[in-house]
């Protein structure tokens, strides 16, 4: 797999070859890739929606008027569904939404995943990812010559300088990522990834046998 290596700067780039790319043919992956997003969206729920039954909510049991005679609808108790402060029925409870991805599975997706986002085009790899001040200017200045239509991108680094750090933070759009932490999810929400030359190899080092 053939990517674009950009200078610390952003100034040049040429393309070069990383042949532990992972690469696939037709759609061997995708279904891994879909059921490991769907279950790390599902991991980040809280899960702590709640209502109450009519059980649960207060007001009395007595019966709001009698039976009969009334010329309209019986009714028992004012704590039912459908009377004004009533309890709900079959409204949420607290549950555990969280879905277990055996290890085999969420490698071969993380796989997918890199392949998917470099073949169309979103991901570029910069030698370092350094600024000499923590200023926006001058790390805005560098990621514009890179991708100078970026919109969100994310930023990974094996481990970020703080003036990178520092100055990355405040750009509207950019978010930041160590290489070891990078999931599944994040490179499928932004469809344009710049990572360093450090980044990348540990990237690689995790999809061809280390923890995804």
């Amino acid at each position: 797999m053939k990517l674009k290596v950009f200078t610390a700067d952003g100034s040049k780039s040429e393309e070069k070859d990383f042949p532990q790319f992972p690469e696939f043919e037709g759609e061997k992956g995708l279904a891994a890739l879909r059921q490991v997003v769907l279950a790390q969206q599902a991991n980040k729920r809280q899960g702590n929606a709640s209502t109450k039954t009519r059980a649960e909510v207060s007001g009395t049991g007595k019966k709001l008027f009698r039976q009969k005679g009334m010329g309209t609808a019986r009714q028992g108790e004012r704590r039912v569904p459908h009377q004004r402060h009533g309890g709900v029925a079959h409204g949420p409870k607290p549950r555990d939404y969280s879905q277990k991805i055996n290890r085999k599975m969420n490698k071969l997706a993380f796989q997918r995943a890199l392949f998917e986002r470099a073949t169309e085009g979103g991901l570029s790899v910069i030698e370092a990812l350094e600024v000499k001040e923590p200023k926006t200017k001058l790390f805005n200045k560098v990621l514009t010559s890179v991708l100078p239509k970026h919109g969100k991108v994310l930023i990974v680094d094996d481990a970020f300088e703080n003036n990178a750090a520092l100055a990355a933070r405040n750009i509207e759009g950019v978010s930041l990522s160590e290489a070891g932490n990078l999931s599944v999810l994040d490179l499928v929400r932004f469809r344009q990834v710049l990572i360093s030359s450090k980044g990348i190899e540990t990237i690689l080092a995790r999809a061809n046998g280390g923890e995804s």
